[in-house]
């Protein structure tokens, strides 16, 4: 909730309204004299333009919201919330996203598979606080993109950075596996598992499925396997990131479920079934409620300063009200 460090600051706005009663006393009036005019034969007085009232209500205007705006900077005005800070590790969990070509299939909700498989998993990380997560791409080999983390930040970089065909147009789903398994098998944590996401059958890198799975199941981690797309004829557009050559046309979807059944039966793990959007938050939702565990925390009060946004506002407005008095209408103040 916001707050002012110190209110009495406030006290100052009063000067405004004190300022302009002084003007309408003529306290603040410049000096005139009077003069004789009846022998003066040269061009008649012309009133101001009405552009001209504008531009000096306006530049008074700007000059009263920069004063304001500094009187509030100078109360210090900050935000308080409450931060839960776990001192208790909690699961950790390895998301292995294939992004192979075939992934920009356009068969869930009218969008591409990858793009399905990434609102996902950012409304799963959003909603599972204090879990960590991690994120590798798989192609025709796989890298580690994001080790465990609960900076939400930082994973949430990483995955919308990632992009259909940076790692080949392959699927190598047992180094894939055998990726995250690497890197989860020293974590300390009390729960971890893998969550394949995927479209495809193995067809790339040296390491078998079969041969993960078997790695899964002997560092007592839990396998979780989504075989994401459907059958039949599929629109599907590409753009090759290496030539940037767009291809565009029909996939047929030949999606085999038995070869990722298998999968995550040799890990001992649970296979799900990927044909709508609404398949994949329930699926990623029933993981992440399967995988909860209890977690130690405690509250502490975080606070953002606004002083300095504050008064650089008041500063730009300032200088805007300067600059259309002194270079339009030719005053200095």
């Amino acid at each position: 909730m916001p707050r002012f460090n110190y209110p009495f600051v406030f006290l100052l706005l009063l000067l405004i309204p004190l300022f302009y009663v002084l003007r309408k006393l003529r306290i603040f009036s410049k000096p005139s004299f009077p003069i004789i005019t009846a022998d003066w034969n040269g061009q008649n007085f012309l009133w101001r333009k009405p552009l001209d009232y504008i531009a000096g209500f306006f530049s008074s205007f700007l000059f009263a919201v920069g004063y304001v705006c500094l009187v509030i900077a100078l109360a210090d005005p900050v935000i308080t919330r409450q931060e839960k800070v776990y001192t208790s590790k909690g699961t950790d969990i390895l998301f292995v996203l294939d992004a192979s070509p075939s992934m920009t299939a356009r068969d869930i909700a009218g969008g591409t598979r990858l793009e399905a498989a990434i609102l996902s998993i950012s409304t799963m990380v959003q909603e599972a606080d204090g879990t960590g997560f991690g994120l590798v791409a798989m192609g025709s080999e796989a890298a580690l993109l994001v080790p465990p983390t609960t900076d939400r930040r930082v994973f949430f970089d990483r995955l919308q950075w990632l992009s259909p065909g940076m790692l080949g147009d392959g699927t190598a789903i047992g180094e894939g596996i055998s990726t995250a398994v690497y890197h989860l098998a020293s974590s300390s944590s009390p729960k971890k598992c893998v969550v394949l996401l995927t479209d495809g059958e193995n067809n790339a890198g040296r390491i078998h499925p079969e041969t993960a799975a078997r790695l899964v199941l002997e560092h007592d981690i839990v396998l979780y396997v989504l075989g994401v797309g459907t059958s039949g004829s599929v629109p599907i557009e590409y753009v090759d990131p290496t030539s940037g050559k767009v291809y565009s046309g029909y996939l047929e979807s030949s999606f085999d479920s038995s070869v990722l059944e298998r999968i995550a039966k040799e890990a001992g793990g649970r296979y799900f079934d990927i044909d709508s959007s609404g398949d994949l938050y329930t699926a990623l939702a029933s993981i992440s409620a399967s995988e909860q565990t209890v977690q130690s925390f405690y509250y502490k009060t975080a606070e953002t300063s606004y002083y300095y946004v504050l008064l650089g506002i008041s500063v730009i407005v300032f200088a805007v009200a300067w600059v259309l008095r002194r270079l339009y209408m030719g005053v200095y103040i």
